[in-house]
């Protein structure tokens, strides 16, 4: 049997990933037929940015995919994909992460969540500052979210052809990483994952230390909008 383009390209980009690096194929904008030809191939974790696309996917898909969010969540969506979601990879302020504990506290979940640093030099990116994350951490806010599974953290990095300064951001971001978890790591045991990384630039993402990258047109093509 031929192996499709989709598949050759999922195959050849896990065989390059280390070990210790997680994949998220972004299936956003993407059909049903592509997302079952990438779990066919083995893809487990799939990352979409719309509620209403996600939630349409989950009853269309197998159900032990693990479904990431991966776009800016607004807070009177939570409660739509909060008890199934496996990882919400933008929380970007501290209203959002109030919203989605108290939103776990209903359910009653712990739900997963990595927190949105701004490493970027561009206004149109979200995030806790780097030096607000670090608050977070070292007060005692961290105690006031029981229903928040605090993962690690996540960035992107600036729209730029300077790969010098790609590079330097995912940098930042992994130190920052390295900080908190070195610190705060009995307070937060889960922490593992710093998620950085995508089709343009995944492989610096990697260098400077990502656990965990999230590509789409690497795999899937460009989207069909």
């Amino acid at each position: 049997m031929n192996t499709s383009r989709l598949t050759e390209r999922l195959h050849t980009l896990v065989n390059q990933l280390p070990k210790h690096v997680q994949l998220v194929a972004v299936s956003k904008f993407h059909p049903i037929e592509q997302i079952m030809e990438a779990y066919r191939a083995g893809q487990r974790q799939f990352g979409e940015s719309r509620v209403q696309e996600l939630c349409s996917k989950v009853t269309q898909l197998p159900n032990d995919i693990e479904w990431h969010f991966i776009g800016h969540l607004q807070t009177n969506k939570i409660k739509q994909i909060s008890s199934f979601v496996s990882l919400i990879e933008a929380v970007d302020s501290l209203r959002l992460l109030q919203a989605i504990n108290k939103e776990g506290e209903r359910i009653n979940r712990r739900i997963p969540c990595l927190l949105q640093v701004y490493i970027a030099k561009e206004d149109t990116k979200y995030g806790f500052l780097p030096e607000e994350c670090r608050s977070l951490f070292e007060s005692v806010t961290i105690d006031a979210f029981p229903y928040i599974q605090f993962k690690g953290l996540m960035g992107m990095a600036t729209f730029t052809e300077d790969r010098v300064q790609i590079k330097a951001e995912f940098e930042q971001l992994r130190a920052l990483y390295d900080e908190i978890r070195q610190k705060h790591a009995a307070f937060v045991p889960d922490f593992s994952v710093c998620s950085m990384g995508m089709s343009s630039d995944y492989d610096l993402a990697i260098e400077a230390g990502s656990t965990l990258i999230r590509v789409g047109t690497a795999i899937f093509g460009h989207r069909s909008y």
